[in-house]
């Protein structure tokens, strides 16, 4: 969080009486906490020297979220580049309660400051709660691990469990224990248990004697078949809701129909079978796992209430609320109370030492139940049978509940039978049993969704700098494109899936970038990323193959804390440091700053250039590195000293008769990319001369409208840098006067929007100063005055025109252009001002052919 401690900037912690006092008394258990000091009471000792609130705000929300069953650690407090506000980090496990966290903590540094009485518990219990509410499930959650640790990325596609694996056409989903591959017969069967019941009787599976009903009097007719004691349940249903074991009366049968029935309309009533709670686990049709499952029960001591057996049982540092822990407290409700009241009890009973008392009707760990690890003693045709259940209703991930006197014996031979098939059962009694070995269960579901040699992945190109990302972004989808992959890509004008716009705008964010993984359509991602939504948000994904950088350049600055260009070129840094080992992180070996960045990434590097002559080149040549140079005229490869031409830069569209040295320069990091994926010199050469700069192939960069007596060329140019490469182009066309279109910017700085109006005071013959769509936090009239001052301080004499409709500059540009003029349109809404140009195209165009077409007699 980015905190503004106002005047408590000037109040470090040895300056508030009472302050450390207070800390300890609410937090004795930040003794733990290290800090710098690197010892147990470290951080103590820090407040007690004094130190500012931001890092006391720091500790106080990693502490809470440990208090509230959350084991996080990390947390820095550095400056923000604004007196008194800084950048708080800290761990969190779900992004909800880190945001709880980072409020709360800092409502109890008020309160620990002034003196004030604070309730912590109700921070605690919300956590807790919105834990509960947010996190993924232990089954899921496990399966989801198992996939980080194998490198598999993931993304939640829902605020539940509904998760997806891998990314683009190698996806796989799952919802809790149900993956994408799962037969949803399978589920339907599992979930209706007369089925079952009727599918495992035929295949001669033990199973209970049993009807079903729907009617009071249907009960009673299967009472008198079955015979007591009897087991009633609903046919369809999960985590024991609405089931009833061992009734023994007609009282109790009538009443766990009722209960049944809340659950679904029809009812099972079986034969009540003596035994243990077994669960065999199946995962791609063999048993992974078992274990015996225990009701939650206290055992009497001959001195203890039943409430005072329950709550030691509560206190088991293993037991906590929900799924926080291996085990779940135990809730006392009217089910527990209902039966002990059949045996007579109640919570203030006192039992005799030893005495089992259960206390739920069901053994789910949900409801406090313990389990115990079978897996090696069930019997090789209990291990069959499980086996062969499992293909018999169609379920590649299958939980089996058997009913048994002793597992290791095979269940015909004990009487025992099998109870339920479970679509999606819980992975939790396995992963964290309370006694015997733990499974890892989650790992046969990886190995199962992605078998040894299969791939999780697409390749992912990451672009990101101060200028050119997008048309290198578009150049390299082209490219890979023309490889015959299915490419989606992002960049500031939309995301294109297979070169189809679905989103429209700037979409160089974390959002766009997972809109493109999580298309499986596409075997190929190219992402645009820009500074903005990783400030806010992150990459939205973990690593790349490939990581270019273009350039740095000051823009944006003075947003978001970063306030220098070498903060700025920290920001874009992320991008190579999330290259896989074994990819490339790609980067312009002209600027320092980039060049730089290879001192903190873990994985290949290759530069590019426009100077062979560059050391940066040449030390990286003697090393035998990759690189990219553009030399006497050629666009060329080079590993160590042998090169290879891929062609000339006239051939190439985009950089106009070579003529454009920035586009030149975009193409040089697009040819590495494809080199180091593997494409051919050849379809390399093929790409980069095929892809034509023009409104479709590449909106807004450099498309030039040849009009009868003038030209037109728009540019996304929105920065100083942009212009000055732009005006290195421009210089060398053809073209006079040249008219500049140009705005303002509201998120820059004064002296940005200065230096564009001087550096448009050396490009251009005369100006037409519009306004941005997007005023971005300044009037219009500002943003107008500080193009205007940087022009003038260059040549207070140069013809100026204010317009600040951008429609209306253009217009009054195209409509007083003089014969031979080149117009340098600069514009921020790309698609709005091409759709004007290409009106005003298309009005000469009708108005021409309408003149040629009324000549013809004449001539003829």
């Amino acid at each position: 969080m980015v905190l503004d401690l106002e005047e408590m900037e000037q109040r470090p912690t040895n300056t508030i009486d009472g302050f450390l006092d207070r800390l300890k008394t609410m937090f004795p258990t930040m003794y733990e906490h290290r800090c710098s000091v690197g010892e147990p009471g470290g951080f103590f000792q820090r407040v007690e020297e004094g130190t500012w609130m931001g890092h006391v705000i720091e500790h106080i929300a990693l502490e809470i979220q440990s208090l509230a069953g959350m084991d996080v650690g990390f947390g820095r407090t550095r400056g923000y580049g604004e007196e008194g506000v800084y950048n708080v980090v800290f761990d969190y496990m779900e992004e909800k309660v880190g945001r709880y966290a980072a409020k709360a903590s800092v409502s109890i540094a008020e309160a620990l400051t002034s003196g004030e009485p604070y309730d912590l518990s109700t921070d605690i219990q919300q956590m807790r709660e919105i834990r509960e509410a947010e996190r993924l499930g232990p089954s899921t959650g496990s399966i989801i691990e198992e996939a980080e640790s194998r490198g598999i990325p993931w993304i939640r596609l829902n605020r539940q469990s509904l998760c997806q694996l891998g990314y683009g056409a190698n996806q796989k989903r799952i919802q809790a224990t149900v993956t994408s591959q799962t037969s949803s017969i399978g589920v339907e069967i599992a979930c209706d248990k007369e089925d079952t019941k009727h599918l495992l009787e035929q295949s001669e599976i033990p199973i209970p004697k049993g009807e079903i009903i729907r009617t009071e009097a249907g009960l009673k007719e299967a009472v008198e078949y079955v015979k007591f004691p009897l087991v009633v349940k609903p046919i369809s249903g999960n985590h024991g809701r609405g089931i009833t074991t061992n009734i023994t009366n007609w009282e109790d049968a009538l009443f766990a129909f009722e209960a049944a029935k809340k659950v679904s309309r029809s009812v099972i009533v079986e034969k009540y079978i003596v035994g243990e709670d077994y669960r065999l686990l199946v995962i791609n049709y063999k048993l992974v796992a078992a274990a015996k499952r225990t009701p939650a029960h206290v055992i009497g001591d001959g001195k203890s209430t039943i409430k005072q057996l329950i709550d030691k049982v509560n206190a088991d540092p293993r037991r906590g609320y929900g799924h926080e822990k291996v085990l779940t407290q135990i809730d006392i409700n009217d089910l527990t109370l209902g039966i002990l009241e059949e045996k007579g009890l109640t919570l203030d009973s006192v039992v005799a030492k030893d005495e089992f008392i259960k206390l739920k009707d069901t053994a789910n760990l949900s409801t406090g139940g313990t389990a115990e690890d079978v897996t090696d003693i069930v019997h090789p045709y209990n291990v069959f049978m499980s086996e062969r259940i499992a293909k018999i209703i169609g379920l590649d991930i299958c939980g089996i509940d058997i009913m048994t006197t002793d597992i290791g014996q095979p269940l015909p031979d004990t009487g025992g039978a099998v109870l339920e098939v479970n679509a999606g059962p819980g992975f939790r009694m396995h992963l964290a049993p309370a006694s015997g070995l733990p499974r890892n269960v989650a790992g046969h579901v990886i190995d199962m969704l992605y078998p040894p040699g299969s791939t999780s992945r697409v390749p992912i190109v990451a672009v990101t700098g101060t200028n050119g990302k997008t048309t290198t972004t578009r150049l390299i989808a082209h490219m890979v494109k023309m490889k015959g992959y299915k490419v989606g890509y992002t960049t500031s004008d939309g995301v294109y899936i297979q070169n189809r716009l679905l989103m429209a705008g700037d979409c160089t964010g974390p959002a766009s970038a997972e809109f493109v993984l999580k298309d499986p359509t596409i075997d190929f991602a190219v992402l645009e990323c820009a500074r903005g939504g990783l400030l806010r948000a992150g990459l939205g994904f973990k690593n790349c193959d490939v990581g270019i950088v273009t350039n740095v350049a000051a823009d944006h600055l003075g947003l978001k804390g970063i306030h220098t260009i070498d903060q700025l070129a920290q920001v874009k840094a992320v991008i190579p440091e999330t290259v896989l080992p074994d990819g490339y992180a790609i980067l312009n070996a002209d600027d320092d700053r980039v060049y730089n960045m290879r001192k903190s990434i873990k994985c290949n590097v290759a530069l590019f250039s426009m100077d062979e002559r560059n050391p940066n080149i040449k030390r990286h040549a003697r090393n035998g590195g990759l690189y990219a140079l553009y030399e006497n005229g050629y666009i060329t490869i080079c590993k160590g000293e042998w090169k290879m031409r891929v062609t000339k830069a006239v051939n190439v569209p985009l950089t106009f008769d070579g003529r454009a040295a920035f586009m030149i320069q975009n193409v040089l990091p697009a040819v590495l990319t494809g080199f180091v994926r593997g494409f051919s010199i050849e379809d390399i050469k093929a790409s980069i001369e095929s892809f034509i700069p023009s409104p479709a192939q590449t909106p807004g960069r450099l498309n030039l409208f040849s009009f009868k007596d003038f030209q037109i060329m728009l540019d996304y140019a929105h920065n100083a840098a942009g212009l000055r490469a732009l005006q290195k182009l421009v210089e060398k066309m053809d073209g006079m006067p040249k008219v500049g279109i140009i705005a303002g910017i509201g998120d820059r700085r004064e002296e940005d929007n200065n230096e564009i109006g001087r550096v448009a005071a050396q490009m251009f013959d005369e100006i037409i100063i519009r306004q941005d769509k997007h005023l971005r936090g300044k009037t219009s009239e500002e943003l107008i005055e500080m193009i205007y001052d940087g022009i003038k301080s260059v040549d207070p004499k140069k013809k100026v025109t204010i317009i600040p409709s951008e429609k209306e500059a253009i217009t009054y540009a195209i409509k007083n252009a003089t014969k031979g003029s080149l117009i340098i349109l600069s514009s921020d809404v790309v698609p709005d001002a091409l759709n004007l140009v290409m009106k005003f195209k298309e009005e000469e165009s009708n108005q021409l052919y309408k003149i040629t077409k009324n000549d013809i007699p004449n001539l003829v």
